[in-house]
Order: C-alpha cells, then structure tokens, then sequence
C-alpha cells in the first residue's frame, strides 16, 4: 500500500472550506431571486442571465482551467480561483444595475471554473482508491451542511439589508481558504507537457457556444439565428476539438479516457442528474416565495429536509457502494430522486408545504446515495497525472446538464405556465408569476394573484415530469453502462 499523506483529513477539511464558496453563492442567489426582481428592477430575462453568464463562463474555462492546473500546479490553481471569485463578490455587493451584476457573474464563473476542479483533482491525488469514496461522501456532507446555513444567512441578510449583502458571505470565507490552502496543502503537478494551445481555444470555443445555444433557445427560439449559430459554431469547435486531441502527441484531454465504461457511464448519468434537477431548484425558490408566500429566511429554511437526508444518506451511499459496487448506489440513487420529483408532479394549488417536503426527502436521499459513488467511480478511473483535467470533466458534463435543464425546463415551465392561465390575463401578467404578482399588488387585483398562483403550480408539476424521465433515464444508464471494479469484486468473494 501506498503511502498515505498524514494530513490527508485536514486537507479534505481545506477544500470542503474552499469549495463552500461557491455552494453559498449559488443557494443564496436562489433566495435573492425575488429581491433581485423587486429591488433591483431585474426582468425575467436578466435573471435568466445573471444564472447564465456564471454557467457560459464556467463550462467554457472548465476543461482549459483543469489542463492548467495539471501542468503549472493544482493548489496554484485553487488559489487563483478564490482570488477572483472573492474578488468578484466584492464587486457584485456594489453593482448598480442587472447588467453589471451579469458581467461580476461571468467573472465569477471564471474563478469556479479554476477552484472547483482544483478541490476535487487535489483529493484525488491525496486519497487512494479505497479511501477515496469515504472523502467523497465527507466532502458532500459539509457542502450540504453550507448549503443548509447558506440559506438562512442569506435569508436574515435580505430581511435587514440591501440585495448585494448576500454576496459578503462569500468573501470571509474566501479569505480562509486561500490562505489554509497556502499553509496545509501541498502543491502537486502532472508530468511536464507542452502547452495544448489549440486544444484550449477549441474546447473554450467550443463549450461557450454549446452552452450559449443552451441557453439562447427559450429567449429567441430552439430555429433562431442566436440558438442554431451557437450549435453550429459548438459542432465545428468540438469537432476539431476531438479531431486534434485524437492526433496530437500531448493532448489536454486524453479522449481515451472516454474508453473506461465507468468514466464514461458516470460522466453521463451526472449530466442525466444535472438536467433533471437543475432547473428545478429556480422554480422551487419561486413556489415557496411567490405560492406559499414564504419570507426569504423561511423560503431558505424550508430547504432543510432536503439538505440534512441527502447529509444523512451520503454514509448510506458509501456502504451500499461498498457493499454491492457503484452500479447499485447510483442507480437506487437516481430512481429515489425520480420518485422524489413524481411526488413534485402531484403537487396542487391547495397543497402546501408537508407535499413538497415529502418530496424533498426522497430527493435528498437519492442525491446523498447516488452523488459519492458517481463522483469517486468518475474519479477513481483518472490517471493520477490527468487528475486536474479528469476532475474537470466532472464539473464541465455537470454543468451541461444544469444548463439544459435551465434552458430546458425554464422553457417548459414559462410555455406551461401561459397555458395554464385563463385568455383574459394579458400583458405582463402572462410572462412570469413575479410579474404577475407586481401587478396584483399594484392594482388589488387578489383574483389575478390567485389564478396565477394556480397556473404556476400546474407549470411546476407538469415540468417535474421531466425530472421523473430523467432521473429514470439516468439509473437505466447507470445499470447498464457501469461496471464492478476490481476493489468491489475482491470485498464480495472475501479477498
């Protein structure tokens, strides 16, 4: 056996604080979602896009972010990533207008795209195989413990203060980790290679345009010029792409690695996962405040059952993978949170909050059970040598998924949601329920509040359908694609 680095728990303790960061960022900007409407005169398609440049930026610089924390150092690469996104929190507390909060979001996505595959490529280099998954699973509880407080800090920032607040939490916290990462972690590198210029610009290119025809389809159209140029432009980079990664002598993505069933069956099924619950977590943050009329602090609250199951069940995981392998884990998984979003899908206008908290339950203990068996099984099939760029792939297919999820299922839900509406409310009424409720409040309209309080719902539960279909999509994936590893064969005859 390997040596093990004594201080292995205490660099997962670093990087569980680095990686909070961005957990607290993105739980907070949910709850901040209706004070960004009302305070900073955000529009529907602003916050659209306050979500979606983070995502554009970040699933472009992901996969170049990761070669070059490989080749000039992992825990460089960490660091600089906290640099610019405590940086850029900075500047989002001050910005004036939605487009200048767009543009701090873009640059917040570029410090993610280099600290997020950082933390997981240095735990991989730290921990061995048998370790490994037990990292996992201690990584994802602390993160769902920050995203459990996240909310409520938040929340308590909101009621007392000015929108912009809520992205102080992420500085302190910055702070500490930058410099925790300086003093305990050790720095660590692949072999030496030359820079894979043409493979970085193709990929960013590449993956930008992809996302931005993602993300384009529901404001302009799935045959707009925007939406079917960023496929096309994706389609030609890619292709190249995975043309010059194939032949060069140095690739920055070894496309081999796609060979290993497990990488690939676990690459896919986050990507399943990612689209079936990424858009999901926007329209809820929408019920609890603008259906059940939940303060922010309570909105944020109501995420609890969700976060301490998937907490519990992250142990749970970890022995049903060792127990029965990975395959099991993360198909029981995936069909828990399916069962999860069927409970959502039954949701009615009279409902309240014990419905979605059922629901929230099963969700959580299918992301707890299914989370750190497809995380270590992508992970433990890396060389150590392309863990940087390894990790990233993890981040970058997760982020595909979100972003088509919120493409997606933001499109499903605002053409359901119009559906669902009676042909006598018009104007702004029709284009979101927050418009709709500004213009219940300003005029006294309390029957247009309700019938589009109702029709929200109908859209909520039928765009849960697709988070039934994908997460069983996603399970069938996984039993059929992934394989038993060595490790899972020797516990089960007893070697």
């Amino acid at each position: 056996m390997p040596d093990r680095n004594p201080r292995r728990w205490l660099i997962l303790g670093v990087l569980c604080l680095s990686l909070l960061v961005v957990v607290v960022d993105n739980m907070v900007l949910n709850i901040a979602i209706p004070s960004l409407i009302l305070d900073l005169g955000a529009s529907t398609a602003d916050i659209q896009w306050i979500i979606d440049a983070y995502v554009l930026v970040f699933a472009g610089l992901l996969l170049t972010a990761g070669s070059l924390s490989d080749r000039h150092g992992r825990r460089l690469g960490l660091v600089f990533g906290l640099i610019v996104f405590g940086g850029a929190s900075a500047l989002a507390t001050i910005c004036q207008t939605p487009g200048q909060l767009i543009a701090v979001r873009g640059l917040m996505g570029a410090g993610a795209a280099f600290l997020m595959p950082g933390t997981l490529s240095i735990l991989t280099t730290v921990f061995d195989e048998s370790e490994r998954k037990k990292a996992i699973a201690i990584w994802s509880s602390v993160l769902m413990l920050g995203a459990l407080g996240a909310p409520t800090l938040g929340g308590l920032l909101l009621e007392h203060f000015w929108w912009g607040s809520v992205f102080l939490l992420n500085i302190p916290i910055a702070i500490l980790g930058i410099i925790a990462a300086l003093v305990i972690i050790p720095e660590s590198r692949g072999p030496a290679s030359r820079p894979d210029l043409i493979g970085a610009v193709t990929s960013m290119l590449g993956m930008t345009a992809l996302v931005w025809g993602i993300i384009s389809a529901p404001e302009h159209g799935w045959s707009s010029a925007q939406t079917v140029g960023g496929f096309a432009v994706a389609a030609v980079a890619l292709t190249v792409f995975g043309v010059w990664e194939r032949h060069t002598d140095e690739p920055m993505l070894p496309l081999g690695l796609f060979r290993n069933r497990n990488f690939a069956g676990s690459s896919l099924s986050i990507v399943l996962l990612g689209f079936s619950a990424g858009g999901m977590v926007l329209a809820l943050t929408q019920y609890l405040q603008f259906v059940l009329g939940y303060q922010p602090l309570k909105a944020g609250l109501a995420f609890i059952p969700m976060l301490v199951t998937a907490m519990a069940f992250n142990g749970v995981g970890v022995v049903v993978d060792k127990r029965f392998g990975a395959r099991v884990a993360i198909s029981a998984g995936l069909l828990l949170m399916a069962a999860g979003f069927g409970v959502l899908a039954s949701l009615n206008p009279g409902d309240g909050y014990l419905t979605l908290a059922a629901a929230l339950v099963l969700i959580g203990m299918g992301n707890g059970t299914a989370v750190p068996a497809a995380v270590g099984t992508l992970l433990g099939a890396l060389p150590p040598e392309r863990a940087g760029v390894g990790s990233a792939v993890n981040d970058t297919v997760q982020q595909v998924g979100t972003a088509l999820s919120v493409a997606v299922l933001g499109a499903v839900l605002t053409a359901a949601y119009r559906s669902a509406l009676p042909d006598e409310v018009d104007g702004p009424a029709r284009e979101s329920i927050g418009d709709a409720l500004t213009v219940a409040a300003a005029t006294g309209d309390s029957t247009l509040a309700r019938l589009a309080q109702n029709a929200f719902v109908d859209a909520f539960s039928f765009t849960a359908l697709v988070g039934v279909a994908g997460g069983i999509l996603a399970a069938v994936v996984a039993a059929s694609v992934l394989r038993p590893t060595k490790s899972n064969v020797s516990t089960k005859v007893g070697v």
